[in-house]
């Protein structure tokens, strides 16, 4: 990128030398004389705002450069970006052309011995340059899963900075979406338009949310914010009208973008139904009851350990469904009952984990606190916290079948819940569309045994129905009877 922008200095400043008056256009005086007097003057602004673009690109990258880095390179890119175009200007006029005939500027500017390096160097610089829109989808769809607007896809963290994510689903959503853009628009000419538009809209979006953050985040006077945001506004709704008459050749985005906007509505409306069902109960009320069910040789034995996944944050509470899940009929006896709780870390490779025996050596719960880039594997993790509490005289499952003591530490069965919509439900036409795209969509995220490592074989996939709004009324009424077999 360097060697870029240098190439773009260079080429601009070898035409100004030769016509210096072009650096005249940089008064603004005569950008407001094009825009007020000549009769299509405003309407040009939706073909020039493609220069403005690559500031976008280049704040996508923010998370992934820091602050400090897009400050002073900025400085270097604008400067080389202005001379480029003077430079193209100074060619132009020096030609005397009143109209390019079809003539591209910049490569006419690059002298012709240095025009297949120029080619190749902007094509290297383009495949960079791409990265920005990459990793900035990266680190969108990795804030929408945290904040429960994407489903859980797989994610994998290259280096030791959490911000450096790779998303491979995304990324061939990405590479399909490309390829057929390619096909449909066949030249950049034809693309400028729609992408022009995009770019108009993403800068008033951006442009709302500094107005929410300045005054609702910062609490600066409503007077000092509304002076800033306007400014933005009145040149952002300028290029927006000036972009916005060529609408109709960005209706192929549409596909994409209403895509993407549903997926986000339906599983954030969807998690909150979800988790407004998922009730929660003192464990201490049941305890009497794991311990009874855990001594009692009249029930089948179902494993020796039964592990479950909590979402609870306190060793005190427990999801109900879980405790159903383990009185169900027939109930679930175990010699030790395991709930596990998982806390992802800032730093890359923590592996720390704490222990709560709630009843001793049957009932224990453990906290996980795992980096970002370790990925978890619940069986073999739970099963070294068994060996270090055996060895340190913690935990005893040897008491009651010694005989079994070289295989119990092998009986693990992980029970993973799995909700379904349940047809005991009476759902408004919104809700009911909501929820059954919401388990369709269920299908294509990580399955908790993938996400958690957890050995299929070591797992049981128990469904649990979800009823949100259950059926009231049950017109049913008894319209016959049998005697002694015979039908009235």
């Amino acid at each position: 990128m360097l060697l870029w922008f240098t190439m773009l200095t260079v080429l601009g400043v070898n035409q100004i030398i030769h016509y210096p008056q072009v650096l005249e256009a940089l008064n603004p005086i005569y950008g407001i004389r094009l825009l007020m007097e000549h009769p299509q003057g405003f309407w040009l602004l939706g073909a020039v705002f493609l220069c403005t673009t690559g500031a976008e690109a280049l704040y996508s990258d923010l998370g992934h450069c820091g602050r400090k880095n897009i400050q002073v390179s900025w400085i270097f890119v604008k400067t080389t970006l202005v001379l480029n175009y003077l430079g193209q200007g100074a060619w132009a006029l020096l030609q005397h052309k009143q109209n390019l005939e079809g003539v591209n500027p910049f490569f006419a500017i690059v002298p012709s011995w240095f025009l297949l390096p120029s080619v190749l160097l902007a094509t290297a610089a383009s495949i960079i340059a791409s990265q920005a829109l990459i990793s900035g989808s990266f680190t969108l769809i990795s804030e929408g899963i945290s904040l429960g607007f994407w489903p859980r896809v797989k994610t994998k963290y290259p280096t030791n900075v959490r911000g450096q994510i790779y998303i491979p689903s995304i990324n061939w959503i990405l590479f399909t979406g490309c390829v057929l853009v390619v096909f449909y628009f066949k030249t950049s000419t034809a693309m400028t338009a729609a992408y022009g538009f995009s770019i108009t809209v993403a800068m008033l979006m951006t442009t709302i949310l500094i107005f929410y953050f300045l005054r609702y985040v910062k609490r600066y006077p409503f007077w000092i914010v509304g002076a800033i945001v306007t400014v933005f506004v009145c040149v952002e709704t300028c290029f927006f009208v000036a972009n916005a008459v060529k609408l109709l050749k960005r209706l192929f985005f549409l596909v994409f973008e209403i895509g993407l906007i549903t997926t986000m509505y339906l599983w954030y409306n969807a998690r909150k139904i979800t988790l407004r069902m998922l009730a929660f109960v003192d464990l201490k009320d049941y305890l009497p009851l794991l311990e009874n069910l855990s001594n009692d040789s009249s029930i089948h034995k179902y494993t020796t350990h039964l592990v479950y996944l909590t979402k609870s944050g306190s060793y005190k509470k427990i999801e109900k469904r879980i405790i159903d899940s383990i009185f169900a009929s027939p109930p679930k006896r175990a010699d030790v009952y395991w709930f596990i709780n998982i806390d992802r870390d800032d730093d890359p490779y923590t592996m720390e984990y704490g222990v709560e025996e709630i009843l001793d050596d049957n009932v224990i719960r453990v906290d996980f606190r795992l980096g970002f880039r370790i990925q978890p594997r619940i069986g073999i993790m739970l099963k070294k916290v068994v060996e270090e509490m055996i060895n340190n005289k913690e935990l005893d499952v040897t008491s009651r079948f010694p005989s079994l003591h070289k295989h119990s530490l092998n009986e693990f069965k992980f029970v993973i819940l799995e909700r379904f919509l349940s047809y005991d439900n009476q759902l408004s036409g919104r809700k009911g569309f909501i929820l059954n795209s919401y388990f369709y969509l269920l299908k294509f995220a990580r399955s908790d045994s993938e996400a958690y490592g957890i050995d299929v074989d070591k797992a049981v996939f128990e469904k649990v129905p979800l009823v949100v709004e259950p059926v009231r009324d049950v017109n049913l009424k008894r319209a016959f009877y049998r005697i002694e077999g015979k039908e009235s």
